[in-house]
């Protein structure tokens, strides 16, 4: 449930706890029509000790309503609408149980007494039970209040593992501003797998890009994330991927990434990108011209590393089953990284359609630099939509 939904269910019980005066009012006509003085006299005790705000004894004479006997689906009906009403406005859980701190609840969070809100769930907790919308406002009540530790401390205690995505934003909030990176890049994976938003998928590779260590290739490999889950922001993105590309030699890719960027920044068709593009679209040319003879060649070798390289080259040509083959290939040869040439190789395995191939290497993958591991494990998130 969002923040919106939220506060919409809480206005609902708020003016449930309103209209319970209006209930009250139609007492007395229904009183004169279809109750019987054994039920109707001590109703009207009860309205009268209500308005005194003498709850406890209002609920008494209510109980004493009821327990006529023979009462009427009429009389039945102006009881329970009396004891709604004492219990809602009593907020006192001895005269109307979880009703009551239900209300109570509800005045709190409106009175903005977010700590008066955590020990009402918890006294609710102790009656039977919180429902969904009162366990998530909580965690609302905890972040409001400033418990930032507390409100995570509380959502993996009420949840586990199974918190649905209204809360768990309301832990992504909390763990960002507790600066627990953990939590927040748990919080969005988890969010992802539910619901590929780009603006989940733009806060998690912030975490990611924040990385000790970025090499120009894991950077890249940010950029052709956030091309895929579309969470490409500025022109500046697109210029970025392409610059990155062109001089790790990826030119078709380079290409593509301008030719993106132009169709949804008019500000990049400007001489300097052009000349940038210009540039891309000749070593594109000259990469296509030789890639199948370069593959051949890097083939009879016994260094996978060429491979690697020209397996990209290859999926930025947008010959990814072809992609495929190179990277399988350069997986049986000496390599500095396994793990990354794995990862190229689901890369390849999820651009050409081999969706389910591509999510199982890609949780294979083992590297000595964690950056590699975790971009991987980016990846299989984006295969698994």
């Amino acid at each position: 449930m969002t923040a919106r939904k939220l506060r919409a269910a809480m206005t609902a019980l708020m003016l449930a706890t309103a209209s319970a005066g209006a209930l009250l009012a139609a007492i007395a006509p229904a009183q004169a029509q279809a109750v019987r003085a054994v039920v109707g006299k001590p109703l009207t005790e009860a309205q009268q000790l209500a308005t005194q705000k003498n709850w406890k004894a209002a609920m008494a004479k209510v109980n004493e309503a009821e327990a006529a006997a023979n009462k009427t689906a009429a009389e039945s009906q102006v009881i329970a609408q009396m004891k709604q009403y004492i219990a809602v406005n009593s907020g006192d859980a001895s005269v109307g149980g979880k009703v009551a701190l239900q209300a109570k609840m509800a005045n709190d969070y409106r009175a903005k007494n977010y700590r008066g809100v955590i020990a009402d769930a918890e006294e609710l907790r102790k009656m039977g039970g919180l429902t969904a919308t009162e366990t998530q406002l909580v965690a609302q009540a905890y972040y409001l209040a400033g418990d930032k530790a507390g409100c995570q401390r509380y959502i993996k205690s009420a949840y586990g593992n199974n918190a649905p995505d209204g809360v768990l934003e309301i832990l992504m909030r909390c763990a960002y501003d507790n600066n627990d990176e953990a939590t927040q890049r748990e919080a969005l994976e988890k969010l992802i797998s539910h619901n590929q938003k780009p603006e989940y998928w733009k806060s998690l590779l912030k975490l990611t890009e924040r990385q000790k260590g970025m090499r120009d290739i894991n950077t890249l490999d940010i950029y052709r994330l956030k091309l895929v889950t579309g969470s490409m922001e500025t022109k500046d993105d697109y210029l970025t991927l392409a610059q990155l590309a062109l001089q790790l030699g990826f030119a078709a890719e380079a290409q593509a990434a301008i030719v993106k960027g132009q169709a949804t920044f008019k500000e990049l068709n400007d001489e300097r990108t052009n000349r940038l593009l210009k540039v891309a679209q000749g070593q594109a040319g000259t990469d296509a011209a030789a890639v199948a003879a370069n593959v051949a060649k890097a083939k009879a070798g016994s260094d996978g590393e060429l491979l690697v390289k020209l397996g990209q080259q290859q999926i930025g040509q947008g010959a990814a089953k072809d992609a495929v083959a190179t990277l399988q290939d350069a997986l049986t040869k000496t390599l500095k990284d396994k793990g990354d040439a794995q990862m190229r190789l689901g890369m390849a395995q999820y651009y050409a359609g081999q969706k389910a191939d591509a999510v199982k290497t890609f949780t294979a993958v083992q590297s000595p630099d964690p950056k590699v591991t975790s971009i991987a494990h980016l990846w299989s998130l984006v295969a698994r939509k």
